[in-house]
């Protein structure tokens, strides 16, 4: 386990910078997170992707599929990667405080 320090805070990560813990998920931490995948601001479009990915993770413990989240916020794969230049699964589920998905997201 390594921990990553942002913001003056330290967090537990995984080898690839997941959270350890998703219970110590909030806000500031994905507002921490947001600056290590290269996003200065966190818009309502993020919110709500990244809302979306982790209340469907807390009913049915896994990340939403790829296409399932685009159907379900609206957004097209294409504005979700402008949104998470890393994209879906690394950068929306990293700052929703997720494990790092198995499959594909």
């Amino acid at each position: 386990m390594a921990t990553i320090e942002l913001n003056g805070k330290s967090y537990n990560v995984d080898e690839d910078g997941f959270l350890e813990d998703p219970a110590i998920w909030s806000d500031m931490v994905a507002r921490d997170f947001a600056a290590c995948e290269g996003i200065s601001e966190l818009t309502e479009d993020h919110w709500k992707v990244i809302n979306y990915v982790r209340h469907y993770y807390v009913e049915f413990g896994i990340a939403p599929m790829v296409r399932k989240l685009c159907k379900e916020t609206g957004f097209k794969l294409n504005q979700i990667y402008e949104m998470f230049p890393s994209g879906p699964a690394k950068g929306a589920c990293k700052l929703a405080g997720l494990p790092k998905p198995t499959g594909c997201v």
